[in-house]
């Protein structure tokens, strides 16, 4: 699907290309005078597709006339991007709203970028996320990081096997995980941050719920925060993030780590998570976040189901139209063991499949375990997206 920008005031431009898609020229220079902002012109569409754009265009208050297998969609930019918003209660197919969100997100002039604490990561192509959890009682590597010396081992086969990232938790997060304290969780987090920011060289993020831990963190020399709860368990994290010009990961959770399972209840699940993120993106923003330190994260595992997990990764299009860049983090979780009957040490090859099913409807950052296979998938679905030029599954 291709979404062209014919600006408002170029009338003979705009004509024309109403003209070459069948409309009579005098109907077209009609149409083209009409001086909006920007006129989209969306195509191929399908006859649903064009059915739910006529609807989403009237409730967004925007001018749509349709063709054989088009739309034209004009209006400002404003009430446009009012159209990518995923709509729980009448949403567009996901094929048209990942084109919308990804052409609104580039045309409003944000760089690809992720902005944190200490540099703008680029995100043109895949960005591999190495998980390095120093627990006791993580469900996949609890344990195997405990000590310093381990995690920078670990770190450091991390970033010679391609990660760009490395992301530090904690606090078990797994289903029924007790928690520990916050004196426990900072006394694990801190020095391995420390040590990493010194020693390996590549952007830290802290995995964490607790803006005391976040904080001290950051000081330590992190400049992410991965929320899993989205920056709704503690009042205080947002503040945190926002002083410390942090970039940040908003995912989304229901309940918590001990009742997350039992909320795992959904309409829509890909329309109600994400129009939950972007409620939880609004009250960021509004606590002074800029746009530009946002990641979002549809939170696979979370309060989901097999099929739920499954039902977000093929409708990412809803989250990817939201204007962030989005991570995923399905590295082996249960829903792979659903799909494939192994146990957590035998999904890596799932996991990477499902990075690159996530890659090519538009994620860009990519949480695993096994960086080095999910690289590997990861730079052939960058070559596929960038030998057509879609960038990003439409």
């Amino acid at each position: 699907m291709r979404v062209t920008a014919l600006a408002g005031d170029v009338p003979a431009a705009l004509a024309s290309a109403l003209e070459a898609r069948g409309l009579d020229r005098v109907h077209a220079e009609a149409l083209a005078a009409g001086g909006a902002a920007v006129a989209l012109l969306v195509e191929p569409l399908d006859e649903p597709e064009t059915s739910a754009l006529m609807r989403g265009a009237a409730r967004a208050g925007l001018d749509c006339h349709t063709g054989d297998g088009w739309a034209l969609v004009a209006g400002t930019l404003a009430r446009l991007g009012g159209l990518a918003r995923p709509d729980p209660s009448a949403p567009l197919p996901d094929r048209l709203s990942l084109a919308l969100g990804r052409f609104l997100h580039e045309r409003q002039g944000e760089a690809l970028a992720w902005r944190t604490a200490r540099r703008a990561i680029p995100l043109e192509r895949s960005c591999v996320v190495g998980i390095l959890n120093v627990t006791p009682d993580s469900f996949s590597d609890g344990g195997r990081h405990l000590a310093p010396d381990d995690a920078l081992a670990g770190a450091r086969a991390m970033r010679a096997a391609g990660a760009a990232i490395l992301d530090v938790g904690g606090e078990s997060t797994r289903p029924g995980a007790a928690r520990p304290d916050e004196a426990e969780e900072r006394r694990r987090v801190v020095p391995v941050v420390r040590a990493l920011v010194a020693e390996v060289g590549l952007p830290v993020s802290v995995d964490t719920r607790r803006s005391a831990v976040a904080a001290a963190a950051l000081e330590a020399g992190a400049e992410i925060v991965n929320d899993v709860s989205g920056l709704t368990a503690d009042p205080r994290m947002a503040g945190v993030v926002r002083e410390a010009g942090a970039g940040v990961v908003i995912m989304h959770m229901r309940g918590d780590p001990q009742t997350m399972d039992a909320r795992a209840d959904y309409r829509d699940v890909a329309g109600d998570v994400a129009a939950e993120l972007a409620e939880r993106r609004d009250r960021a923003l509004a606590a002074g976040i800029a746009p530009e330190q946002v990641v979002l994260d549809p939170g696979l595992g979370f309060a989901k189901h097999p099929a739920h997990n499954l039902a977000l990764l093929d409708r990412l299009g809803g989250i990817v139209a939201l204007g962030h860049p989005v991570m995923v983090g399905p590295s082996r979780k249960r829903f792979l063991g659903a799909v494939t009957g192994k146990p957590v040490d035998g999904r890596d090859a799932a996991t990477a499949a499902a990075c690159v099913a996530a890659r090519m409807r538009g994620a860009r950052l990519f949480r695993v375990h096994d960086v080095a296979a999910a690289c590997e998938a990861l730079a052939v679905a960058d070559a596929v997206l960038g030998a057509d030029g879609e960038g990003g599954g439409a």
